[in-house]
């Protein structure tokens, strides 16, 4: 299957991934995954993006992307956060009418509090004038902000005191091993502190094992995701 007939048929599949409150061990929300058709070239998402950005239809595939994301995640009746990833560059993109975006959500019966942008780095050269006047418009409506891969790039730590996100998510790099690493718990425990003084939530990325899990709840961080948690697949209601 081509990239055109992927477009044509809406040939994607969603997975979610849970998140983990860690004062009570509540599964709190899900970060939405998108794939390709199955067993194709196109299958991985980085391989399904670069094909659209070559064609010049990438716009087209992010729509489409986040309609279906939504869609599953209504049909499976679920409940609590959906984190939705979203570039820079489709937030800020001109003609975003809310109240056509409102009337989508209610087709589908999703509360607009119930969705977090999750904001990507897949195009960082962004304008933050336009960038934060489009999430304002997003946020009228109730929608929740996330910044993802904190600590990966310098534009990570300039976005989060830009925008002041709900939600900030602490790169897997520095969640990895913290239990062993003092360096990692350090940077870990500046995060948690700035994000304590600003009211932002920092969630721990790739949490694979259960000393590192315990080593972040003990630095005070409320949430968490990773392979430990659950793999992607198809969340509970």
């Amino acid at each position: 299957m081509d990239l055109g007939e992927v477009l044509e048929r809406r040939a994607i599949t969603v997975v979610f991934q849970p998140i983990l409150a860690l004062a009570d061990a509540r599964i709190v929300g899900h970060e939405a995954l998108v794939r390709g058709p199955a067993g194709s070239w196109l299958e991985p998402p980085t391989a399904l993006f670069a094909a659209a950005r070559e064609a010049g239809c990438w716009e087209r595939l992010a729509v489409l992307c986040i309609q279906e994301t939504l869609r599953a995640f209504a049909a499976h009746g679920s409940r609590g956060l959906l984190f939705l990833n979203m570039s820079p560059r489709l937030v800020q993109r001109p003609g975003f009418d809310p109240v056509r975006a409102r009337r989508f959500l209610e087709s589908l019966a999703l509360p607009p509090a119930s969705v977090v942008i999750e904001l990507t780095e897949d195009f960082p050269a962004i304008t933050m004038r336009h960038l934060r006047e489009s999430l304002l418009l997003y946020r009228s409506l109730g929608f929740r902000v996330a910044l993802d891969d904190l600590g990966e790039g310098f534009s990570t730590l300039r976005l989060w005191s830009e925008l002041r996100p709900e939600f900030v998510k602490a790169d897997k790099h520095f969640v990895r091993g913290v239990a062993r690493d003092p360096v990692k718990r350090q940077f870990l425990r500046s995060m948690q502190h700035i994000a304590r003084r600003c009211g932002t939530q920092v969630i721990a990325e790739g949490v694979e094992e259960a000393e590192d899990l315990r080593a972040v709840r003990r630095l005070g961080v409320a949430l968490a995701q990773g392979w430990l948690i659950g793999r992607p697949g198809v969340p509970v209601a």
